[in-house]
This record gives structure tokens, C-alpha cells and sequence, in this order.
């Protein structure tokens, strides 16, 4: 099973990050998003990113984007990564019309974070070749895909889709399919801490992210990484960690609920935790 033409649905962060290392392994992406403007915004940022790295040894940035395709909705393609906003119902649709987009044999991956594979494999007739693919961001930096198989999810697909991550440098890890999966299970809880450490006065911010980075050897505190996510994708994850689970130990803190009320969603917005100059 190789693929040679990848579909990628989502030109935000992690979408236009999917598809820069798809296209600089050497393969011919398509990349689509509903919101006008959203893909050639994803072209700019690719070419920052590519630009970056071309000064430390990387490929030539124009032909990483000579292999990238801009297009107007869903086309047949080997693959499609999926990598729209963290909602069930939105994804279900992109699942839903992929199906009758792409060719019977090809594999529809997600990026999603929490969404169980299974419930988006329902939306198609091949159950068999839907996937989860979860890139982590910054995507071109960093090494993992956490690879989720559904309840009917192929062997062959499988085993397909964690070679295509190793032929993209990442590190593949399997992970069952259940809400949250393995790393967001652990991270979010992390982070609602922290936020509820902020919010019960217990230190400030800045605080707060020094002890973790310095006292945990982690390379960015937990309230910067909740704003590098997205305060608005954060409470999405954790509502479905606590609903998936039937747990309020994962309800998200009421203060990071503010936040995302307020329009403050972290850097994508200029501010969250902490306060970002574009």
C-alpha cells in the first residue's frame, strides 16, 4: 500500500504542518479548507517554516510548496489526513463525504487528539482503512505519531500507515481506541491542573510554568503549551475525556472556560495565559 497523492483537510497549524513534511518527503499533497483564506494563509506559514529550516540544512522551500496543491474541496487522492477543528460532528462529515470522494482502496487517516477512530469509521463504508494519524506540534519538529486502529481498522492499514510515518522521520506508537487515547489522557489532566493551580491563587502564572520546566525537565510549561494548543481545543479535548469516560475529574477548570468565552484561545488569538505579538 503506497501513497503517492495525499489529501490533507485542514490548513491550520497542524494541517499545514501535515502536509509541509508529507510534501517534503517527497510526495504530492492536496491541501483543502472550507474557511476562505485558510490555505493560502497555511502556504505562508509553510514557507516561514521551510525557510527555517532550509537555513539549517533542509530542503529548498520552493520545492517543498512546488509539491503542494491548493484545492476547492475534497479530491481522490491515496490518503487523507484529516485535520479540522476538534468536533465530532464536523469530522464525521469530512469522513462521511470523503468516502464518496476518494477511491474504494484508499485509507482515511484523522489527526484528531481525543475523538475515538470508531465512531468516524461509522460514517464510511470502509471502516477497515479508517485510521487515527495524531501528529504532534510543532509537526515539522516534532518526532511522534501516535498511531490509533479503530475496532475494525486493518491489519494491512495499520501496518501501511506506520511505515508512511517512519518514511516522514516521525516515530510511530500504537495506541488503543479510546477517549484521549494515551497522550492526551496523561496531558490534559496536566495542563486542568495547572489551570486550576492559577485559578485557586496558588501561584502566577509565569510561577507556575517555571516550576514545571525547570522542576519536570519539560521544555515548556503547561500553561504556554495550553496556548501553543489552543485554550478552545483544550476544553474540546477535555469535554471529551469527560463525557467519553463518564468522569468529572476531567471537567475543564472554569477559568480556562473564561478564557475560551472571552475569544482568548492562546496564541492563535494573541492571547490566553500569557499575552503573544504576531
Amino acid at each position: 500500500m503506497r501513497f503517492e497523492h495525499v489529501l490533507v483537510v485542514g490548513a491550520g497549524q497542524m494541517g499545514g504542518g501535515i502536509a509541509q513534511v508529507v510534501a517534503a518527503s517527497g510526495r504530492r499533497v492536496s491541501l483543502y479548507d472550507a474557511a476562505p483564506g485558510a490555505v493560502e494563509h497555511g502556504l505562508e506559514t509553510m514557507r516561514k517554516s521551510l525557510t527555517k529550516l532550509a537555513e539549517k540544512g533542509g530542503a529548498d522551500p520552493d520545492e517543498v510548496l512546488a509539491r503542494v496543491e491548493p484545492a476547492d474541496d475534497l479530491v481522490p487522492a491515496d490518503l487523507m489526513i484529516e485535520a479540522v477543528v476538534e468536533d465530532a460532528a464536523v469530522k464525521e462529515d469530512v469522513f462521511r463525504r470523503a468516502d464518496s470522494v476518494l477511491p474504494p482502496e484508499a485509507v482515511l487517516a484523522s489527526n484528531t487528539s481525543s475523538i475515538p477512530i470508531s465512531s468516524l469509521a461509522a460514517a464510511t463504508g470502509r471502516p477497515d482503512r479508517v485510521i487515527g494519524m495524531h501528529f504532534f506540534n510543532p509537526v515539522p519538529v516534532l518526532k511522534l505519531v501516535e498511531i490509533v486502529r479503530g475496532k475494525e481498522t486493518s491489519d494491512e492499514t495499520a501496518a501501511a500507515i506506520t511505515e508512511l510515518a517512519e518514511e516522514l522521520g516521525k516515530t510511530p506508537a500504537v495506541a488503543k481506541d479510546f477517549p484521549g487515547f494515551v497522550s492526551n489522557r496523561i496531558l490534559m489532566p496536566f495542563i486542568n491542573e495547572a489551570v486550576w493551580a492559577l485559578h485557586d491563587g496558588v501561584a502566577e502564572a509565569e510561577a507556575i510554568d517555571t516550576i514545571a520546566m525547570l522542576g519536570f525537565a519539560h521544555p515548556l510549561g503547561p500553561l504556554a503549551l495550553a496556548d501553543l494548543i489552543g485554550l478552545d481545543t483544550c476544553v474540546a479535548i477535555m469535554e471529551v475525556l469527560r463525557d467519553g469516560l463518564d468522569d468529572e475529574r476531567y471537567a475543564p477548570c472554569p477559568l480556562l472556560q473564561q478564557l475560551v468565552s472571552a475569544g482568548k484561545l492562546g496564541r492563535k488569538s494573541g492571547a490566553g495565559f500569557f499575552i503573544y505579538q504576531s
